[in-house]
């Protein structure tokens, strides 16, 4: 079954595909939104649930598995997001909500928790901001209607009725603390607070919260634990004293050990066992090269037993390799062919499981295993129009760079090339926490089809490769994280993978920076570059935008930036005149990541050096584009720019609705 009712649900608002020249690019193949973002299968194995991208929000839909019907949805108001969503019995859902003014924007988690039945029924706000009580002529006021966020910890074990919440008050830093919300009313009990501001909890089987780990303006990372809920907080890590953050993950099967994220001095996060009886601490986990990043689950439980890394390849690991766990995972890969395969969900017992399959050139496919019958039934594919047969290769490399470091990145080449190519270059945004992991991405796969070779290094700063990588980034905006995507670039030349001669740089947000910084450093790599709501003046990101309005965001901005006052000599809009090449600029007026004052200012500096500019705005739009009309208007000037210099494809012509 390829499709489902999901699909045509999803499906309903989009424009029907044109037919496209042989010589143009098809931009409705790379900007039609993915039929879902994430799937769940329900404890009882009844029902789906799937979050679905729509222009300016994203929806949730809940499916009967024996009709494939939809039972009901949520849909939020514009802007809003149904980000995260857990089953909390086999027949309600709990749907957390976030905002992005923006399609590039980092969701900022407003709170709220909304639930809903599977049959789309009782759907209400359990908690958040926008809680209304019932009145003051009600004695019965089941839910607090307070200024509060909360996010969802765990379930209760052997209770169908109360989850555990995470409860953060609308102040700087605040301590939070934890309440048991009871599913159908709303109503919350406090269970336990925060010895550490902004804290987060790590609760054990038995629905006991043991750790919390947060930090204040300082940013300074503490991990504390306790042995019951009757015990007082021990802190068992403090960031400022052994420059190392420690995150709980969760607990063995018996309960006795608790496994830890632990960052190292040199190289990637490894993953430990740690003993609260002896304080022993024993490495279970830890890959030569990258950190893990999500945790395997055993199916019908919070227990973790493994985990998947992004290296050259997706792969996971496993705490024990003999175990069902791992042999169920490599029956798994075998069955899929080589394709990366991660177990989403599962019903309670464990004995079926929803998988997903996925590779650099196919988006991702969905399956139901039966684990007791051993068979797999194709469920829904993620963005069933895309051919993994003919989409760009992506293939991992990795070389060092001119300081010995080593660095590691994706190139994304045609289908069916050879040889050197026109290339663009493509560094990631961010640009601390973020990297290239090398899956399957539509404006990578555009690129390719537009007749480019694509390079994405993953820079000093970016995450995935231990701690000590990513603060090597700190303070070097356009320095060594410049010198390190020059140095990716010109490895690619050496390499013969691409054409010296036909070279651009295009990125957004930080990536766009790192644009404007690499044509302005680097005179004659490039023949042009691009930016798509960028930040180009870095003094003012200690004045405008949403990063500087808290003690802790102006602490980042002065560990990971630097001082402001020595800033201005790294940033492009005082460099225009050493830019040679011609420039595309993009900003929308409602962005507060990266205000559109930066792209104005950068556009008068080229014009006033003399530099070919061209600049697209849109008042309504934030970090990136929403409106289907502006991002096909976006990606066809971004490909006629491209074509004046690399001489590649442009965009097809639009169809009619």
């Amino acid at each position: 079954m390829r499709y489902s009712s999901l699909a045509a649900w999803a499906a309903a608002a989009l424009l029907c595909l044109p037919v496209a020249s042989a010589m143009a690019v098809d931009l409705e193949q790379y900007l039609k939104r993915d039929t879902f973002t994430d799937i769940k299968l329900s404890p009882g194995g009844d029902y789906y649930a799937a979050t679905v991208p729509m222009e300016d929000r994203t929806a949730l839909a809940i499916l009967s598995r024996s009709t494939g019907k939809v039972m009901g949805s949520f849909v939020p108001p514009r802007n809003n997001y149904a980000i995260d969503f857990e089953w909390a019995n086999n027949e309600r859902v709990l749907i957390g909500l976030a905002e992005k003014f923006g399609s590039l924007d980092q969701p900022r988690l407003t709170g709220e928790l909304y639930a809903m039945n599977a049959n789309g029924g009782r759907g209400e706000l359990l908690v958040g901001y926008r809680v209304e009580g019932k009145g003051p002529g009600s004695r019965i006021q089941p839910k607090k209607v307070e200024a509060v966020a909360a996010f969802l910890i765990d379930s209760v074990p052997q209770d169908d009725r109360n989850v555990l919440v995470s409860i953060r008050p609308f102040s700087e830093d605040p301590f939070t603390r934890v309440d048991r919300l009871e599913i159908n009313s709303g109503r919350r009990v406090t269970v336990a607070r925060s010895p550490v501001r902004n804290g987060h909890f790590v609760s054990d089987a038995q629905g006991q919260i043991r750790f919390a780990q947060g930090s204040g303006a300082d940013n300074n990372n503490k991990l504390y634990y306790r042995e019951s809920s009757a015990s007082n907080w021990l802190l068992i890590n403090d960031e400022g004293a052994n420059k190392r953050i420690e995150q709980a993950l969760g607990f063995s099967e018996d309960g006795k050990l608790a496994y830890l994220r632990v960052e190292q001095a040199d190289g990637p996060d490894a993953i430990v066992s740690w003993d609260p009886a002896t304080d022993k601490r024993t490495l279970v986990l830890r890959d030569p090269v990258v950190d893990p990043d999500r945790l395997i689950y055993r199916p019908g439980s919070r227990m973790p037993v493994g985990a998947l890394y992004f290296g050259d390849k997706p792969r996971t690991r496993f705490f024990d390799e003999q175990s069902p766990d791992a042999r169920l995972y490599r029956s798994l890969e075998a069955a899929f062919g080589g394709d990366a395969v991660f177990i989403t969900s599962s019903t309670r017992d464990g004995k079926q499981v929803l998988v997903e399959a996925w590779s650099g050139r196919n988006p991702g496919d969905f399956y139901i295993f039966d684990t007791v019958a051993k068979k797999a039934e194709h469920l829904i594919s993620r963005s069933a129009w895309v051919d993994p047969e003919k989409s760009a290769t992506v293939q991992p490399f990795a070389f060092k760079a001119r300081d010995g470091m080593a660095l590691h990145g994706y190139l994304t080449t045609p289908a069916g090339s050879r040889g050197k190519l026109p290339m663009v270059v493509l560094p990631h945004g961010g640009p601390f926490g973020v990297f290239d992991y090398g899956n399957y991405d539509s404006e990578t796969q555009m690129l390719a089809a537009a007749g480019y070779a694509v390079l994405q290094v993953n820079f000093r700063g970016s995450a995935n490769f231990g701690r000590s990588h990513k603060a090597a980034g700190a303070k070097q905006w356009g320095r060594a994280m410049q010198d390190d995507v020059t140095d990716a670039t010109r490895w690619a030349i050496e390499q013969g993978h691409a054409d010296a001669s036909r070279i651009c740089i295009y990125g957004a947000s930080y990536g766009a920076y790192a644009a404007l910084m690499g044509t302005a450093r680097e005179p004659g790599l490039y023949k042009c570059a691009a930016g798509y709501v960028g930040v180009y003046d870095l003094p003012m990101m200690f004045s405008r935008g949403d990063i500087q309005s808290t003690g802790s965001g102006e602490t980042y901005l002065k560990e990971w930036l630097g001082n402001p006052t020595q800033l201005g000599e790294v940033s492009p809009v005082n460099l225009a005149a050493n830019i040679k090449v011609p420039v595309l600029l993009a900003a929308g007026g409602e962005d507060e990541r990266a205000p559109e004052h930066h792209t104005r200012r950068m556009e008068a500096a080229l014009k006033k050096a003399g530099v070919p500019v061209e600049s697209l705005y849109y008042s309504t739009e934030g970090h990136g584009f929403y409106t289907d009309p502006h991002r096909r208007e976006y990606y066809s000037k971004l490909l006629a720019f491209l074509s004046r210099s690399l001489g590649g494809q442009t965009a097809a012509a639009a169809a009619q609705p």
